[in-house]
């Protein structure tokens, strides 16, 4: 056990990590988008974050033309969220002390390949020994839309778990579990967030002063929620509800959901992943706005009063936020605006404008009144339905698999 340290939700379990880890001057990298937990925390423990743009790809890019962001209809599309190599070069250095990685991604939902996980332990290594991954799995079970590429690589399987496909541990990597501390929890997998129950994995040497810290900060969790994890996970592996075991019911049932509300979003005018073609993972959709929805939104919605907000990154509400509130008061559907998930630099370059989070972790009749709620949308049709619809986030922190 000196290799497990049980937290009060992966939230502590990350909390006692970084503070564990860093020092005042160290820096710890962020793939941006990312949760916005991360950051308060990197800086709690008297780190600098340092911010890796993800580069978001649409479908219809061109690489050897111009890319206006349109298909051959003009329509805007959706896209995949790629991790460039030498973006995370240029971030890495001797002060780097931890790269914090979400596999399963909040807020995309992506999961990373495994290419870009080898380029990130190429990174760990060159960075130098004092350098470690802070890797939050707790999306682990729910890889809906599994990478075809990846399942046919011999390697890919080799590092697969049987009861989480399409999922890869990053300390299952050569060389990494010395430099890994795995964070996860049984909120996500078990639909009960609010229950606090998650754990480090690591080398004894990185979680023997989290299990030291541990008590200082809250004494433990749950012995009765402990208890009926202990139970809960040897029964998942058993049949379940017609599947060959639990974790399959959870990723056919989420990506049902996800497939109502992608429909949902799309006919409202949102671009959203194809997952045919886009890994996925999570139960967030990270939607598109597009420039019919863009010009549905009233103007004034973009002017004072209405785009003061202290909560918006600058203090002003850009398009996501304006939309997101819009959609809230009008159409009683509850979205995330996308800034919280960027750095305050980017979202004022407006790198987030474009996008919302979506959660479809709810039930089937709360998505069909959201899908209701948001028919005719674009065209700035009156409400179809009276009764809000609320579709948000429902998770106790904000929603990465950090509960």
């Amino acid at each position: 056990m000196n290799e497990v340290a049980v937290t009060v939700g992966a939230s502590q379990a990350l909390y006692l990590s970084l503070q564990t880890l860093v020092k005042p001057g160290d820096e710890v990298i962020l793939f941006e988008p990312f949760f916005d937990l991360y950051v308060n925390q990197i800086k709690l423990a008297g780190g600098t974050p340092v911010f890796v743009p993800l580069t978001f790809v649409p479908y219809n890019y061109d690489p050897h033309g111009v890319d206006d962001d349109d298909d051959d209809n003009g329509r805007v599309t959706g896209g995949t969220w790629v991790l460039e190599p030498e973006k995370l070069e240029e971030a890495v250095s001797s002060k780097t002390r931890a790269i914090i990685l979400n596999s399963p991604h909040n807020p995309t939902g992506k999961v990373f390949a495994l290419a870009e996980m080898e380029t990130i332990a190429q990174n760990v290594i060159r960075a130098g020994p004092q350098c470690v991954v802070i890797s939050d799995e707790v999306y682990k079970y729910i890889v809906h839309s599994p990478s075809q590429e990846d399942a046919d690589d011999d390697d890919q399987l080799a590092l697969s778990s049987s009861s989480s496909p399409g999922h890869v541990h990053f300390a299952s990597l050569p060389g990494m579990w010395d430099r890994t501390v795995t964070v996860s929890s049984a909120g996500k997998t078990f639909s009960a967030t609010g229950w606090q129950v998650g754990w480090c994995v690591a080398p004894s040497r990185l979680t023997l002063p989290v299990q030291q810290l541990l008590p200082y900060v809250q004494f433990c969790a749950s012995t009765v929620m402990q208890e009926a994890l202990a139970r809960a996970l040897p029964r998942a592996d058993e049949p379940y509800e017609g599947h060959d075991s639990y974790y399959e019911y959870l990723n056919s049932n989420y990506r049902r959901k996800r497939d109502l509300l992608g429909r949902a979003l799309s006919e409202a005018g949102f671009a959203v992943p194809d997952y045919s073609v886009t890994p996925g993972g999570g139960f967030f959709i990270f939607a598109r706005i597009t420039p019919e929805l863009r010009a549905a939104l009233p103007p004034e919605r973009m002017e004072e009063p209405f785009n003061k907000n202290p909560a918006a990154p600058g203090g002003t509400a850009r398009l996501d936020w304006a939309l997101c509130q819009w959609m809230a008061e009008e159409r009683g559907v509850l979205c995330i605006p996308s800034s919280p998930f960027f750095s305050e630099k980017r979202a004022r370059e407006g790198a987030s404008d474009e996008f919302i989070r979506v959660a479809f972790c709810k039930e089937d009749v709360t998505i069909e009144r959201a899908a209701g709620a948001l028919m005719g949308l674009r065209r700035g049709a009156p409400d179809v339905e009276e009764e809000e619809a609320e579709v948000g986030n429902v998770d106790v922190v904000a929603g990465s698999g950090l509960q």
